[in-house]
């Protein structure tokens, strides 16, 4: 199998952990930390949301024989397994999922056979455990849509009927919020009022069921990052802490969270994704650093979460996504399709070395301290405003991220000499590479450094704060810009919205 073609695949996302194991006896009020971080395989990147029980359960004993002797212990269905797999249905269709009387998901019988007699998950839990590994699966903020729509009433998990108050039942339109929907899934979730009783109630009897059915991780998506709600985390918090055995719990996307969101959390949840999705490029690999940059900073992070498909990252990169999770304690969730395990990827991620980071190391925080010889990517796409292409080949440090960027590096490093530079006039210096490129370019592209425009009080704030910044412009017309500095380093935030801006 060529690298390309390798199942390398994780979860793709940074999480920080935060672990808790409760007692059997004793109800819990504060997290209690294990020792290493989680480690698992995870349904999504080579499954989608079709994953059918053949297909998991071979996938599960692979897990056992290769992998749970290196620690790889949890086994999570990811989402949609609710889910009809019928003509129609798709991510956000409406009126495709399985939902029982209380207007609870199930999984979809037909991929699911055991969910026809009422076990959920029951049968499939069992067999999991059965191979000495834990079973988790994932799960969406509120109510679903569609049990909304149908008006389904709640279950009260005490008497076993209908939730009553106030000489009334109580249904899903009395407690959804329709206008708290998923923001990447409109049409499938909503959040529910967790001030009313009647919606505390219809949230505990799903994490009950979760637990009736064996389920030992739950990954609870849309009230983190973009889709906060804090009230909702809390609540699920309080309803895992009061079982008689421990569910690790993780929140789901990590997209916009920041230092102080994760603070809010961190004592409530055993894990959180720290950015959003990434789909294995290169450009997402490297923004990683700069996240797991900030928040070790805010002493944030300690511990990572990570369609039918194969990964598009080349070995290099692998070994470099790898070696960050392992450096940042991150629990580590494989998401390739281990039925095509090769031996090149399987030693990546049970490598006894990395593992050992990742389990044990302490203080993993950015150690580089020289400005001078630390620079960031940077990189642009095609704006709006310009029809004019923009620079994109990593000239200086040749295919190394196997994308598209201009790397910035330190002058005695052999290959950046391939740049000659000529004044034009007094204020602008055209910098072109001089080395052969190829057949992919007609003509050598060029660069233009000069000196920003600004008015004297925003001339004096440039100096202040940024002394030493040029622009770099990327189109005959000049009309854009990048920002490069050698003693200023881009912010996640920054390195996320990309280094293009209108020239002052």
């Amino acid at each position: 199998m060529s690298d390309n073609d390798s199942p390398f695949l994780f979860s793709a996302k940074v999480m920080i952990t935060n672990f808790r194991v409760p007692s059997k006896t004793q109800l819990v009020t504060e997290p209690e930390h294990a020792s290493t971080p989680p480690r698992g395989w995870n349904s999504y990147d080579s499954f989608c949301w079709t994953i059918s029980k053949e297909e998991f359960l071979q996938s599960v004993e692979i897990v056992s024989n290769r992998l749970k002797p290196h620690g790889y212990e949890y086994i999570v269905v990811d989402y949609l397994w609710y889910g009809w797999k019928v003509e129609g249905a798709y991510i956000d269709s409406l009126g495709f999922n399985v939902i029982d009387e209380w207007g609870r998901p199930i999984p979809d019988p037909e991929r699911l056979p055991s969910s026809k007699c009422g076990e959920g998950f029951s049968e499939v839990a069992k067999k999991v455990h059965g191979m000495g590994l834990k079973f988790g699966i994932h799960v969406m903020r509120g109510v679903s849509l569609q049990a909304f729509n149908a008006n389904t009433p709640i279950l009260d998990t005490v008497k076993g009927s209908a939730y009553e108050e106030s000489g009334r039942k109580w249904r899903e339109k009395d407690i959804g919020l329709k206008e708290r929907a998923c923001d990447w899934i409109s049409h499938g979730f909503i959040s529910v009022n967790t001030k009313l009783e009647a919606g505390r109630a219809f949230l505990r009897s799903l994490y009950l069921q979760y637990a009736e059915w064996g389920v030992n991780f739950v990954k609870h998506d849309c009230v983190f990052g973009d889709d906060l709600d804090i009230d909702e985390i809390t609540f699920v918090s309080e309803v895992l802490r009061r079982l008689d055995r421990p569910i690790l719990y993780s929140l789901s996307l990590g997209t916009s969270v920041t230092p102080a969101m994760a603070k809010d959390v961190s004592g409530l949840v055993n894990m959180y994704m720290i950015t959003g999705d990434d789909w294995d490029s290169s450009r997402d690999v490297v923004s990683h650093f700069n996240v797991t940059r900030d928040f070790s900073t805010s002493k944030m992070i300690g511990s990572n979460e990570g369609p039918h498909r194969t990964c598009n990252l080349n070995l290099d990169e692998q070994r470099t996504q790898m070696t960050l999770w392992a450096i940042t304690k991150s629990p580590l969730m494989f998401g390739g399709d281990v039925r095509k395990l090769d031996k090149t990827a399987c030693y990546l991620i049970t490598n006894p070395t990395l593992l050992e980071i990742n389990s044990f190391n302490s203080k993993n925080m950015e150690a580089c301290k020289l400005p001078r010889t630390y620079y960031p990517y940077i990189t642009g796409t095609k704006g709006s405003r310009s029809k004019n292409k923009v620079l994109s080949l990593d000239l200086a440090e040749g295919s190394m991220l196997d994308t598209r960027a201009l790397g910035l590096t330190t002058c005695k490093y052999p290959k950046a000499h391939g740049w000659s530079t000529k004044a034009l006039d007094q204020d602008v210096e055209q910098i072109c590479w001089k080395e052969k490129l190829g057949s992919k370019f007609e003509e050598p592209p060029c660069l233009y450094k000069r000196k920003p425009l600004l008015a004297s009080g925003e001339e004096m704030i440039y100096k202040q704060q940024y002394q030493g910044r040029l622009h770099l412009l990327a189109s005959d017309g000049m009309e854009l810009c990048l920002d490069a500095s050698p003693r200023r380093r881009l912010t996640s935030k920054e390195f996320g919205g990309g280094s293009f801006s209108p020239c002052k």
